[in-house]
């Protein structure tokens, strides 16, 4: 998770963007727009979510601000698709799951903000895509598995986060059919950036992998044997340092498989994670750590309580 980036050269561009009758030249918007989307993020690296929940949404604007300066800046649609996936999901959604045992129709009104933010985040992915290939969305309609074909390795982040938004928003809208139906083009593009380039993101591909492994229509072997696969990669490419995948894995795995000790064990492997191992995995460590020990509270919602003994076998009586 490479949090969303900002810089000083992007906050003056937004404050001379605010200044009634002032004008920016395009040059010095697409300088500042380089700067927010190639600028070494301080986010990523940060140990206080709550902070982050509060200065993400500035972020986020000022992204959206500049890309109506220039409309076409990849690394801006990038950033702005990346962007709006991790704060849906590390912020709204999470907080959606968290309200369902106390207030349930917040948390459904706290998905449906969440599933109109993965959907905008799928909306600049596919923009970006769209400039590097000229009507590739169209393409993407008509033929997914052809339109992907003609991506290339520079195009894995796009893709990525197009297709992370784009999913998790069908996962929010069950009951949209026209939703549900485009799931094959998330699908192709995931598939083709996890060909092009399977280390991206220290192994960010084959952890999306194991959740949806267990959910894709079209394998031809079990699901959990295809999703532990891409768990065992993940952790590889990761080097032990996320705990994200162990969290994945626990929650799309361990709870379809209605298998205690495997959730139990992949939640206390994330929590043994050092977040500090990892800088730049910082906030996402210690976001995916929250949720296993918040997780480790709601294994009554997923799990059967262990039957009481049987008192007859337990006084040496067989029954």
């Amino acid at each position: 998770m490479v949090f969303l980036r900002c810089s000083r050269h992007a906050l003056l561009a937004l404050v001379a963007l605010g200044l009634g009758g002032c004008s920016i030249s395009k040059l010095a918007v697409d300088r500042a727009g380089d700067a927010l989307s190639q600028g070494t993020s301080s986010f990523a690296t940060d140990d206080d979510p709550e902070l982050i929940a509060a200065a993400a949404p500035f972020s986020l604007k000022l992204m959206e601000s500049l890309l109506a300066e220039t409309p076409n800046h990849v690394g801006l649609l990038t950033s702005a698709a990346s962007g709006f996936t991790q704060y849906a999901y590390g912020f709204v959604q999470t907080e959606a799951e968290r309200l369902d045992a106390t207030d349930y129709a917040r948390a459904q009104e706290t998905r449906v903000r969440a599933r109109k933010l993965y959907l905008r985040a799928r909306d600049y992915g596919l923009r970006g895509l769209d400039v590097k290939h000229p009507g590739f969305s169209n393409a993407l309609g008509s033929d997914a598995n052809k339109a992907v074909r003609g991506c290339r390795q520079d195009d894995v982040a796009l893709m990525y986060w197009t297709a992370a938004a784009w999913t998790a928003a069908i996962a929010l809208a069950k009951d949209d059919p026209s939703l549900v139906g485009d799931l094959h083009k998330p699908q192709a593009m995931m598939d083709r950036a996890l060909e092009l380039d399977e280390a991206y993101g220290d192994g960010a591909i084959h952890s999306f992998m194991i959740a949806y492994s267990m959910a894709r229509p079209d394998l031809t072997e079990p699901a959990a044997d295809v999703a532990k696969r891409h768990y065992a990669r993940a952790l590889e490419l990761a080097h032990g340092s996320l705990a994200g995948p162990h969290v994945t894995y626990a929650e799309s795995v361990c709870v379809a498989l209605e298998d205690r000790g495997c959730f139990d064990q992949a939640l206390q492997a994330a929590l043994a994670v050092d977040p500090n191992a990892a800088p730049e995995h910082r906030l996402e460590n210690v976001l995916m750590q929250r949720r296993a020990s918040w997780m480790t509270t709601q294994a009554d919602r997923w799990f059967l309580p262990p039957l009481p003994p049987d008192d007859s076998t337990a006084n040496g009586v067989k029954p």
